[in-house]
């Protein structure tokens, strides 16, 4: 999209918006000062010229703020606002149907729903309930509708418009985490036309007559190029200038939000010799401890990690000229299992962070962060299930609050008014501190005779990619190798998926293999066929 376009479509965004400002305002205004409003809202309407009409609009807004004060016309936007919210991921072959799913989101009292699509299932399970409705245009749409429009239009009508009366949907947000990818030119590409995209999108949605959807894009805390201490936080250079600048003008005009995904969990299983737990656990100054942090910069003090990191992304959006820009958190939350090398994924830990988070999010008055005290931040937690197909560590399939059978995790109150007291006693976390010793990767445990059958094939295919991948990784499984005999799948198996992990996994790979493999402490060594193994 050429600048120009970009500016048109800018101006058409904000007379659109300002426009609504005045509805609203009108609609607030008695006597005679409400008679002064329709005049000029009415005087708006009869001019023909758009640059006319884009700066009157301005200047009868900058009376109004004159004469009455800031007006907001989310009238009760706190009192939504600091209700907690869940993400709904589907990357498991074992999870309940929508129908099911949504009524075990209510039983959690949740007031919020994030989808990562615009499944018509869910929403159609999702029509008629009082659960407010997060969606998600893909990543590969992006740079297809940000030169587009008719496209955009398409997009909206077919997958907003016939749902949006009946369903709740309040946020819709463009891509996910798509500042993160940059392996390909095709990435990079995104970035650039992330922020045209949301142009189109808002166009088609004004044309549609959906005005209270807020568009804006999820984040992950890898768009900072400095976090510590918090005054000091800095966007990326190489995206600073060119995306997120337009990004905060974007959401700054159309009063959306800067969405980020944010977990403390990793800054503390990074740095755990650095960073308290109970730091990271919202338990900085509970039980007499007294774990604070005082920025240098700004003298302010922290009481828990996640302000930390919410601050440095203030600070950042601030040093941009966009101090006012509030964040919603889009993700947050802590897993409750993970592999043998990952440090404080337990039940404990987990349930202790989300029920300190959503007392935190839900007190009121509001707390907000000590950069912007008194800040309701709306908040969605990762995730509704613990999902058995999401690649990576083990932690990536244990944040759900539910097992996909439905049972509960661990209780969580998501309304923040039960107190610690009034919850059963927590299993002890177990591995809060780094594990020391040797750790093997190994073929899963199969569940009885037929899944052994079923992942046959699955098994044999993982053999190659892991035999096709290092230097001499399956060596010792040739014929007449130290591993060849006995010629069992499961030994031959395990032997490529250990040795595959032990070479790369410094460079990033897991012991996961489509759920095939697991970490083991039990050396697997057999006669004469030794497999290596990481020590930690």
């Amino acid at each position: 999209m050429v600048d120009e376009e970009i500016v048109r479509l800018e101006l058409e965004v904000s007379a659109v918006n300002q426009t609504k400002r005045l509805t609203n305002i009108n609609t607030h205004l008695s006597g005679s000062i409400r008679k002064i409003g329709l005049l000029l809202t009415c005087h708006v309407s009869a001019i023909r010229s758009f640059g006319s009409v884009r700066q009157l609009l301005v200047d009868h807004v900058i009376v109004y703020a004159f004469l009455f004060g800031d007006y907001d016309d989310d009238i009760d936007y706190a009192e939504i606002s600091s209700k907690i919210g869940i993400n709904y991921g589907q990357l498991g072959n074992n999870l309940p149907p929508p129908s099911q799913s949504i009524q075990l989101i209510q039983s959690l009292n949740a007031k919020r729903v994030k989808l990562y699509n615009t499944d018509p299932q869910i929403l159609s399970n999702l029509s008629n309930t009082d659960l407010q409705v997060s969606l998600m245009l893909p990543n590969d749409l992006i740079s297809n509708i940000s030169s587009n429009q008719t496209l955009s239009d398409q997009w909206v009508q077919t997958h907003i418009l016939p749902f949006h009366r009946n369903a709740r949907i309040r946020y819709l947000l463009i891509g996910n985490e798509v500042l993160s990818y940059s392996a390909t030119d095709r990435d990079k590409q995104t970035w650039y036309d992330l922020v045209p995209a949301m142009y189109r999108i808002k166009r088609s949605l004004n044309a549609l007559q959906i005005p209270k959807i807020k568009l804006g894009t999820p984040l992950a805390m890898d768009v900072l190029e400095s976090s510590f201490p918090p005054s000091n936080g800095t966007f990326r250079s190489d995206i600073s200038e060119t995306v997120l600048t337009p990004l905060l003008r974007f959401v700054n005009r159309t009063k959306s939000f800067f969405f980020l995904d944010v977990y403390p969990y990793f800054p503390w299983s990074e740095h755990s010799a650095q960073i308290s737990l109970d730091y990271a656990l919202f338990r900085g100054g509970k039980d007499g401890a007294n774990l604070t942090y005082t920025d240098p910069g700004t003298n302010l003090t922290y009481t828990n990690l996640l302000d930390q990191m919410l601050d440095s992304v203030n600070f950042a959006m601030t040093r941009l000229g966009f101090p006012h820009v509030r964040i919603l958190i889009s993700e947050t939350g802590w897993p409750s299992n993970g592999d043998i090398d990952q440090i404080g994924a337990n039940i404990y830990n987990a349930a202790t962070y989300n029920r300190n988070l959503v007392r935190k999010i839900t007190a009121k008055p509001p707390l907000g962060t000590p950069a912007r005290p008194g800040a309701v931040i709306p908040t969605f937690i990762f995730s509704l299930y613990n999902e058995n197909m999401k690649p990576g560590p083990g932690t990536e399939r244990n944040w759900g609050l539910l097992r996909p059978d439905g049972v509960r995790m661990y209780d969580v109150d998501l309304t923040g008014k039960m107190t610690e007291g009034e919850y059963a006693p927590l299993p002890a976390g177990e591995n809060n501190e780094k594990y020391k010793g040797r750790i093997w990767c190994v073929v899963a445990r199969a569940r009885g005779m037929g899944e052994v059958e079923a992942r046959a094939g699955a098994l044999g295919d993982a053999v190659a990619y892991a035999c096709g991948q290092g230097n001499g990784t399956c060596e010792a499984l040739r014929p007449g190798g130290e591993c060849y005999e006995p010629v069992l799948l499961e030994r031959h198996a395990s032997y490529a998926f250990n040795s595959y992990w032990v070479q790369l996994r410094e460079t990033g790979a897991t012991c996961f293999f489509n759920g095939l493999a697991e970490q083991t402490t039990e050396d697997p060594s057999h006669g004469s066929c030794k497999f290596p193994s990481v020590t930690l």
